[in-house]
């Protein structure tokens, strides 16, 4: 009886918002905030209330062999577990040319990777413009497109006239027979007469393919810029693995880097080995 009487549907009802007289005070708790306030207030009280028994039943007279590795910093356990000087300068070296080989493989992997998804796509629906308008966006801290991120430069169409006169007068939008405001498309350019069928322009669109279509070129945008993170990363860990090495050497100053032609908010530390004659 009990499960014929839970299969019958009930009306959900809902928990009002706050009003608008109490906006002040933030949002109204619902009954699922205070389920996650109360296990976290009982979270704590249940640790507090077996860290208290524990004092309690505290043995003074308890000894483990942890205890002689064990030190206390102003009457407090100090707990740690790392040790210093662990490694050597050998030993962090040898780390280092690990962390870039591996990082170097991951560049070569995605690499590798962005280009076989590139050789299957063909940048169809980029416009000459869009890779334009996509460095312009990305100079002021914009996002572009997935296709028009992975294009690159713009793609050119080369038309070869016989004398310079001819040149002056080349028209392209007569010269493809096509308006001028198509005249950026790389595909799908129809004719002037073509435009004036109707017949002609009518055409379905299949949304799951323009779906999967811009899902590819975010993943080659992705993998693109991935890429380039994995190595500028290792190229900072192959210069840390330089600097770590043997040898006279000493930083440069701010005024030193920018004196050079970079910036020294982005170029980050720079040192410079003093020369050495060897036999």
């Amino acid at each position: 009886m009990t499960a014929l009487a839970n299969a019958i549907k009930r009306k959900t009802h809902k928990e009002r918002s706050q009003p608008a007289a109490r906006k002040k005070y933030g949002l109204l708790e619902k009954h699922k905030d205070y389920v996650e306030r109360a296990k976290n207030f009982h979270k704590k009280e249940k640790i507090l209330k077996t860290l208290k028994r524990k004092a309690e039943e505290r043995n003074p007279d308890e000894f483990y062999f942890a205890m002689e590795k064990a030190r206390t910093k102003d009457g407090v356990h100090d707990g740690r577990l790392t040790q210093a000087n662990k490694y050597s300068q050998e030993e962090l070296r040898l780390m280092k040319t690990q962390d870039v080989k591996y990082l170097s493989m991951k560049a070569t992997t995605e690499a590798n990777k962005a280009a076989r998804l590139r050789e299957s796509l063909h940048f169809i629906g980029v416009t000459a413009a869009q890779p334009a308008a996509a460095a312009a966006k990305r100079g002021s801290n914009g996002s572009a497109g997935p296709a028009a991120a992975a294009a690159g430069p713009a793609p050119r169409h080369t038309v070869f006239v016989d004398s310079e006169e001819e040149a002056a007068r080349f028209n392209p939008a007569e010269y493809f027979d096509t308006p001028a405001e198509l005249l950026d498309r790389t595909f799908n350019r129809p004719r002037s007469a073509q435009l004036a069928d109707p017949k002609a322009m009518l055409g379905t669109s299949n949304k799951g393919v323009e779906k999967r279509k811009y899902a590819a070129y975010k993943e080659l945008a992705q993998r693109l810029e991935r890429r380039n993170r994995v190595a500028a990363t290792a190229e900072h860990l192959a210069y840390e693995k330089l600097v770590m090495c043997k040898g006279r050497k000493r930083k440069l100053r701010a005024k030193e880097i920018k004196e050079a032609g970079m910036d020294p908010k982005t170029t980050g530390k720079v040192f410079v080995w003093k020369r050495e004659r060897r036999r």
